[in-house]
């Protein structure tokens, strides 16, 4: 019995044409490109840039989001030409299925649950951050943070977290919206966007008058940079390579990743796409372009208005409105900023919980999952015992786990992710060259060998205890795989 047996394309695209038994088709180009920009502007874009900023890159930041989207582009391109001739759910772990065979698939679907379920637990942590903010910080400590973090009030009393139960609300919210359909989600999803897009202008619009140019000076962090203040009093130092200079910028650009990885989660859309074939790689990359330039605009007015060092000891989290009410001094303006981050991370939630519940819909439907994560509810077709044993899942690591922690995990899987997608585009194009190929990627292998290196590069620049987890989480994988999923594997000879 091989472990790189292989699902054959007839199979698939026969799958993907039977829209009896499976989920709806009721998403257009417009429904797939606002899911991806749904997905991708959230935590990453309010959350990560400060972090990025602060730690690492600087002012360059704004290049740490250019090299991110380097690698998501080439990355992207892989994805819409996989998802234009496989139109089914299950994203990258189908398209590994097809091209190097079930084990690979597996540790490929494995790996999206590092991105999918813990960046929807990183996303909830932080819009839990934000609501407590809005509300004026009346949640007592315990009860919006993990047993992990603490913190010291003004009368040098510890307060120590319990469990974050706003983290947990939002999560059951959106899971249960996700259990009574796709298209009711995309609704809410689209309106969602259009909010916090307008937001994001704004800022950008106003903020651009409150740039001190001084604040860009210098671009990139010198070695010998003076080290910032730390909450807790200590120093951070600038001196260790990936602290500063183009080493900081590329550590940036691993942080910052986090906030593209929206754009692949189109593709676990595609059983639910009305034209996949044309609509799937307009869905992808129109959604990657309209964020890289948000993105670009935005970390610029971010480190213009505030120097970088503020976002060490001060800001985390709450990183824009800190700025803008430290250094623009519009309250209306940070109260409507903070408003739209809550309504952004919920759609992000959103799209990261139904991508996870399609990958197991699939994984489940290859037989390497128990059966209870592919039984779709006989009247709203969608999967929702997947959708509830995943709410569980989920909120365990939203309720007691720190969100930096999740959101390099969640880094890691992405990248892993997009090298084997890379890798699968080359496969094919050698084994089946004569296959129709709606959309393809150009200048092949160049254009995937690329995606490779610059993914590849941000995943060794995460490299410690990250790196760890992530290779435990493997080796996790792996066991339940030679142990339940092999034996079950419906290509089982």
């Amino acid at each position: 019995m091989s472990l790189f047996r292989k699902k054959s394309m007839a199979s698939l695209l026969a799958a993907a044409e039977d829209s009896e038994k499976g989920l709806k088709r009721t998403l257009g180009a417009g429904s797939l490109i606002a899911l991806g920009i749904g997905a991708i502007i959230g935590a990453g874009l309010f959350v990560r840039t400060a972090a990025a900023a602060g730690g690492h890159a600087g002012s360059a930041v704004t290049l740490s989001f250019i090299v991110a989207a380097i690698g998501c582009a080439f990355a992207g391109l892989c994805y819409a030409e996989f998802a234009s001739i496989i139109p089914i759910a299950g994203s990258a772990y189908t398209y590994a299925y097809a091209t190097m065979g079930e084990l690979v698939a597996w540790i490929i679907g494995w790996a999206l649950i590092l991105e999918y379920a813990l960046g929807a637990a990183t996303v909830s942590i932080a819009w839990s951050e934000f609501l407590n903010k809005l509300l004026g910080g009346r949640i007592p400590f315990e009860w919006c943070h993990s047993p992990f973090e603490s913190i010291l009030d003004v009368n040098n009393v510890t307060h120590t977290g319990i469990i974050n139960l706003p983290a947990l609300f939002i999560l059951l919210v959106l899971s249960l919206l996700l259990i009574k359909g796709t298209q009711e989600s995309a609704t809410v999803n689209a309106v969602i966007v259009f909010i916090k897009v307008a937001i994001v202008l704004v800022f950008i619009a106003v903020g651009w008058n409150f740039i001190n140019p001084a604040n860009h000076h210098p671009y990139l962090i010198p070695a010998d940079a003076k080290p910032a203040l730390q909450p807790d009093g200590t120093q951070y130092s600038y001196a260790p390579f990936f602290n500063h200079g183009w080493g900081g910028v590329l550590k940036g650009a691993a942080i910052v990743f986090f906030a593209f990885i929206g754009f692949d989660a189109v593709s676990t859309a595609a059983q639910e796409a009305k034209n996949p074939k044309k609509d799937m790689p307009v869905g992808i990359l129109g959604s990657l372009v309209i964020c890289t330039l948000l993105y670009i605009l935005f970390s610029w007015v971010l480190t213009g208005v505030a120097p970088y060092t503020d976002f060490v000891k001060s800001g985390k989290e709450a990183s824009v409105a800190y700025a803008i009410d430290t250094y623009m001094h519009y309250k209306w303006l940070a109260t409507l900023v903070t408003v739209a981050i809550l309504a952004g991370f919920s759609s992000v939630i959103l799209v990261m919980l139904m991508g996870q519940s399609r990958v197991f819909y699939t994984m489940s439907s290859d037989g390497l999952l128990p059966k209870v994560f592919s039984d779709l509810h006989p009247k709203f077709r969608t999967p929702y015992k997947s959708n509830i044993i995943l709410f569980i899942f989920v909120g365990l690591f939203a309720a007691f786990v720190p969100g930096s922690v999740a959101g390099d995990l969640t880094s890691i899987g992405t990248l892993l992710a997009f090298v084997l997608v890379c890798v699968g585009v080359v496969v094919l194009r050698r084994t089946d060259p004569l296959l129709p190929r709606p959309f393809k990627t150009p200048l092949v292998p160049l254009v995937p060998i690329l995606g490779m290196i610059v993914c590849l590069a941000m995943i060794i620049s995460l490299w410690g205890t990250t790196l760890l987890s992530a290779f435990i989480w493997m080796l996790i994988g792996l066991l339940i795989y030679f142990g339940y999923s092999k034996n079950n594997s419906k290509l089982k000879s």
